[in-house]
Parts: structure tokens; sequence; C-alpha cells
């Protein structure tokens, strides 16, 4: 029997099966692969969100030329690994490239092999430079080649995909999508790998044999985040509470030290950015730029801007506006769950054991802030819920400046049909009963807001919970009603 030929879009569809998401990033490979057209591909995301598994899994490692950087090391040992590449794509010259100029050059005479491997239904010749912003050591002419690489000779070969990865999202947005020089317009197609939703990592939870309650998925997001790599270090065999200990809590556990690990992966001197997110955990709802200013040992001017930049561009922070008029400028708020669960439990060895505290009332209120953040993660999915996810939005915090006690709101969502969502996001192992002194509390806060930032929009007040509403007297107050489970839904 003669061997089946597939199409690319059978392929895609058979990879739905297995590959957890990410179809539309598939989509935007397949449509570069029928472009007809030179194509530069920029994937970009933050450690460990899947962007090499998604690559290598949708060419099923069938490329012309696959080469990656290592990290931590010299431009000499960077070349002697790029050399052992071409050496196995068929380059007979033996010799470490004397610089990225030489090895882009030999690169060149591989990919014009007779044997040079191309796609099976287009003939393409797909080329994958992993990790690239580590082959970028200090003083050496790595962009510099590649420049020359791309815009002499690539970009002419209308058979060629280039595609280029990399975990420093920074060093990816600054070097090549915002460079002003010789990649200006030279990406034709750029991929943000955002962390999993909730809904993604249920399925890849699953798949992977776990039998989880949603309250667990939760859970593990608050802790994880969407990262599918942490995910999948869970064991089916084990509690949600035992694999907690085993991977933080036990000597030598796996993700103990990756808070430790994470900055320096990503950023050269990293003690700065350090800094800035130890500062932000301190704060809850987040600081302005000028408030961080006045922290010692912060870095300061350009500095601090670029620092905050690419936190924000690696997903670590997020930077809203206060809805109030008299905002003083943004505010950068730490909304990273891995970060956040370190700095909370494992900095300075607060406690030994998951297991053991869970149930406490540091627990409980861990659960409520925590909680909080993935809401705030889920913010379409909450638009979604109200029927207003093809409704121009935008989303904010607010903490009143003027009122004794003060106010709080945590999430707004300012709809262009001149509504405004309070959300109230509450944790509870039960249902959430709402007293007389709340709903007195929720009323005070809805007005110290109309008042103080003067709108003259309706005010919804959305009550987000675990597991819904106690039916009493004092739930009237509540316009919209959405449960955890409804942040599962898929998105249109």
């Amino acid at each position: 029997m003669g061997s089946i030929i597939l199409s690319r879009e059978a392929w895609l569809d058979i990879q739905s099966f297995h590959m957890i998401g990410r179809e539309k990033e598939r989509q935007i490979i397949l449509d570069c692969m029928n472009s007809g057209r030179p194509e530069f591909i920029a994937v970009y995301g933050r450690r460990r969100v899947g962007k090499t598994f998604l690559i290598k899994e949708y060419f099923q490692e069938h490329f012309a030329f696959y080469a990656t950087g290592v990290p931590r090391t010299n431009t000499r040992n960077q070349l002697k690994f790029f050399r052992e590449a071409l050496i196995q794509y068929g380059d007979d010259t033996k010799t470490i490239p004397s610089d990225w100029a030489e090895a882009f050059q030999r690169l060149r005479k591989v990919l014009s092999l007779p044997t040079v491997y191309r796609d099976y239904e287009n003939g393409r010749r797909v080329v994958f430079l992993d990790e690239l912003p580590w082959m970028d050591t200090a003083k050496s002419d790595f962009k510099s080649a590649l420049d020359y690489f791309w815009n002499s000779w690539a970009s002419t070969q209308k058979d060629l995909v280039l595609i280029v990865c990399g975990s420093a999202t920074s060093w990816v947005i600054s070097n090549l999508i915002r460079d002003t020089g010789g990649f200006y317009h030279r990406i034709t197609r750029q991929i943000y790998l955002a962390p999993f939703d909730l809904r993604e990592c249920e399925m890849l939870l699953k798949s992977n044999g776990h039998q989880l309650t949603r309250k667990q998925v939760i859970e593990c997001y608050m802790i994880f985040g969407g990262i599918p790599h942490y995910l999948n270090y869970l064991r089916p065999q084990f509690s949600l509470a035992q694999n907690i200990d085993l991977l933080f809590f036990q000597e030598n556990a796996p993700l103990r030290y990756e808070y430790d690990q994470l900055f320096s992966s990503l950023f050269r001197n990293a003690q700065n950015y350090v800094s800035i997110v130890e500062t932000l955990a301190s704060k809850k709802s987040g600081m302005t730029r000028a408030e961080l200013l006045k922290v010692e040992k912060m870095p300061q001017g350009k500095d601090l801007t670029k620092c905050l930049d690419e936190l924000e561009q690696c997903g670590f922070i997020r930077k809203y506006s206060a809805v109030s008029k008299d905002s003083t400028g943004y505010i950068f708020q730490l909304i990273d769950s891995l970060t956040l669960f370190h700095l909370t439990w494992l900095q300075n060895q607060k406690i030994d054991s998951w297991m053991n505290h869970m149930g406490t009332p540091a627990y409980y209120n861990w659960c409520g802030l925590a909680f909080e953040r993935v809401c705030l993660l889920h913010s379409r999915q909450i638009k979604n819920v109200l029927g207003i996810f093809g409704i121009s939005s935008h989303e904010y915090s607010w903490h009143s400046k003027k009122s004794e006690p003060g106010a709080q709101i945590d999430l707004l969502i300012d709809r262009k049909d001149d509504v405004i969502n309070i959300c109230e996001i509450k944790y509870s192992e039960g249902k959430y009963a709402i007293s007389a002194s709340e709903e007195e509390a929720l009323i005070r806060r809805r007005e110290v807001f109309r008042a103080e930032t003067k709108s003259h929009k309706a005010i919804q007040i959305t009550m987000i919970t675990l597991n819904g509403l106690e039916k009493n007297e004092h739930r009237h107050i509540i316009s919209n009603e959405i449960i955890s489970d409804q942040l599962f839904h898929e998105l249109p």
C-alpha cells in the first residue's frame, strides 16, 4: 500500500486533536506557507509558554535548517554550536566560523544544496532559528550579519520561510519588530504566543490524564498562570496539593528556583527587573512610575522606562490608566502568577508545606488576591459573558483619592454603549452571601466613583464569584452575576 500524502489543511485538522489551542497561530503559519513570497516570521512570548513546541510540532521538526542559541555563553561557543547544525544539514566545512558573517554565508550555501529539505506540499525551504537573542552575545556582529543575510539574499528567495523565536521578548521587539535600521518593515508576520486561558489549561490537564474540578483548575492558574510547561509537571496520580509540595517545597523540587532563573534568562542586568517586580509585589493595586522612582535602588530615568516596558512586553506586569479625571499617569501592576506565588510563599521560606498550609487564614487571603488576578487576566471572557464581546471598551482599576474610608475597584469595564460595569470579585468555598453591610458598601463605592469621576454613564455592579451568590434580600444590588465556570467559555 502506498503512502498517503495529506494536505497542510488536513494536517492542521489532525494536529488539532493533540495540540491544545494555538489555532490562530497555526493559521498564520499556514498562510505564510501558502503566500508564494519570502516570509520572515518573528515568534515571541515569555519563557516556557511553548514557542519552540508550536514550531517544531507544526513542521514535525522537518526543516531545511534548524539551530538554537545557547544561554550564558560567549560568541565563539555560539558559533561552535551553529557549526554543528550546519554540518548536520550538509555543510562540509569543519572549521568554526570566524564570525557571524561567515556563519550566515555558509548557511546560504547549505540552503542552496540540491539535497536541502523542502516542504512536500509547496516546496518551501523553512529555516528555524530558535532562541535568537542568546546568539546575540556582547560585542558580536550577529545582528548585522543576520540583517545582511536577509536583505542581500533570503528576501529574494520566494520559496524561503525564515522563522525566528526568542523568550527574551524585549530583544525580539526592540531589535526586530521595532527596529528602525536594517530590519525596518522586514518582519512579514509576527506571532505573540500568549499564555493559555482557563479553558485551554483545562484541556491540557485533561489530555495529561488529570481529573480535576474547575475550582482546582483555577487554583492551578492562581499558581502557574497559563504556562503549559509548568502545567506539564503535574502528575495525575497525585492530588493538586501533593503536586504543589513536590514541585515547590521538597528538597531539589523542580520549580523551587524557577523564579531565580526566570529574570536572568530573559534580561541583561536582571537585578533591575527583580527590584521592580519585588517592589510592585508589595502593593496589590500597583504603583505609578513616580512612586517607583522614590524607592531606594530603583533604576532611574530612561532605565526605569525601559525595564517597565520590557516587563510589560514579557507579561509580568500590566499597565493601566485610572479612570478618574485627575489621574497622575499609568499604574503598573504585577500580574504574573508564578512570580507572585514565589514571592508570597517561597521567598524567605515562609512555609515548608502547601498541604499543611491549606485552609489557614493566610491561605484564604492569598486565594482572594490570586482569584482577582485570574479574573483580571480573563476580562475578555467576562465581556463575553456580559454579551458585550464585540463592543469597544476600556478596562481599568480605580481607587478613590478623596473619600474616607477609601474606596477601591479592581476591575471596571467602561463601555462605548454608555455603561460602566463595576466588577466585584469574591472568592469563597461555597456560595457567596452579600450582607446588609456589604450592600451598603457597594452602594457607597458606586456613588463615590460616580461623584469623583463625574461619569454620566449607567453604572452596573457585576459580581464575579467562584460558586455563585446566595439568594437573599441583599443581592438585588447586583445587575450581573458571573460564576467562575463561565470564565472557561470559548471566545467567539
